[in-house]
């Protein structure tokens, strides 16, 4: 489902603080293209309490769509969504508007996948689940600027967990498959799979 743009009232320039480097920015449009409903309309609340003007869209197809009616200056898209991979929508954006600053965000077993988005044109990612601020402050970085180190950084049981995750979407969910290429017993990747990420 796709809510059209307009929804938020522009934003009074003089209302914004200097120091928000948003104010630098004319066009503070952003696109939100997520399938979780409820982080959707949480994010885009925050992010429109920020001062940008918020549409949202829950596909590939929606998201693409609006690109090429509008495309946004900055995005904000999940890695996997119901009807395909939000790369589609990253590669739209950034054949319609190359300046476009646009973060995907990743969930389990995508972060080398994210990687490849950035070479396509995503400004940079982040892991799920990740809060407005983060993403107000990724989106608002100076290429090449370096990112404060994160808060709470994954633990070497989750980094372990995430690579497992990733061989297994390579390998097409083929349990046996990714046991082999991890070199692991497939009852003992069974068991790791069944289990919630560890934090």
């Amino acid at each position: 489902m796709l809510t059209q743009p307009g929804t938020v009232a522009a934003t009074n320039p003089a209302v914004i603080d200097d120091a928000d480097p948003l104010a630098a920015f004319s066009d503070r449009s952003l696109l939100i293209v997520d399938d979780d409903k409820p982080f959707q309309t949480r994010l885009a609340r925050a992010m429109e309490s920020r001062g940008y003007h918020v549409q949202v869209a829950d596909s590939v197809a929606d998201g693409v769509s609006a690109v090429e009616a509008r495309a946004p200056a900055f995005a904000v898209i999940d890695m996997r969504l119901g009807d395909g991979n939000g790369l589609d929508v990253i590669a739209r954006l950034k054949e319609r508007r190359p300046e476009a600053r646009g973060v995907i965000l990743t969930g389990y077993g995508n972060i080398a996948t994210a990687v490849t988005a950035v070479k396509l044109g995503a400004f940079d990612y982040l892991a799920k689940p990740a809060d407005a601020d983060e993403i107000h402050g990724t989106l608002m970085a100076q290429p090449g600027e370096r990112a404060d180190p994160p808060e709470n950084p994954m633990s070497a049981d989750r980094v372990r967990w995430e690579h497992i995750q990733r061989v297994y979407e390579l390998c097409s969910r083929n349990v046996s498959e990714t046991a082999r290429r991890l070199n692991m017993h497939r009852r003992t990747l069974q068991r790791i799979l069944a289990k919630r990420a560890p934090r």
